[in-house]
């Protein structure tokens, strides 16, 4: 497991985790307090995958059981779901055009610039681990 810090995602409260991680489709969550954090993560490993939004308020899960990644639901309730958690996530203050997506791509190391792995910080610019991570 790796920590992070993460800005700009806006949110005012709650948390947000998917393992629509690319490319390894680790979990990966982003959120105000750790309690949401807990439960958004917890919420995909016990759907077998997916991505969830979790706050006091409210707690919504698209389960994505094949491979962590697919459904096999009727698309249009997984674009329903999947629009309602985006609506959700905005409510709770993400200024981001798609919050789910953007939390996808956190874990792609090729992409610039700091990203988050299950080793720690990796630089995509100088492709290597940053020192601050290296024990």
């Amino acid at each position: 497991m790796a920590v992070g810090f993460i800005n700009n995602f806006g949110l005012k409260r709650g948390a947000l985790a998917s393992c629509v991680a690319h490319d390894s489709h680790n979990i990966v969550a982003v959120g105000v307090d750790d309690a949401d954090i807990v439960e958004a993560v917890n919420m995909v490993i016990s759907s077998g995958g997916g991505i969830s939004l979790a706050d006091e308020e409210v707690k919504l899960l698209l389960p994505l059981p094949f491979a962590g990644i697919m459904s096999g639901n009727d698309g249009y309730e997984v674009a329903r779901t999947y629009e309602k958690m985006d609506k959700q996530a905005h409510l709770m203050g993400s200024i981001l055009s798609a919050p789910f997506m953007t939390l996808s791509f956190m874990a792609l190391l090729v992409i610039p610039e700091i990203k988050l792995s299950d080793k720690g910080l990796f630089d995509g610019n100088r492709f290597e681990f940053t020192e601050l991570m290296q024990k």
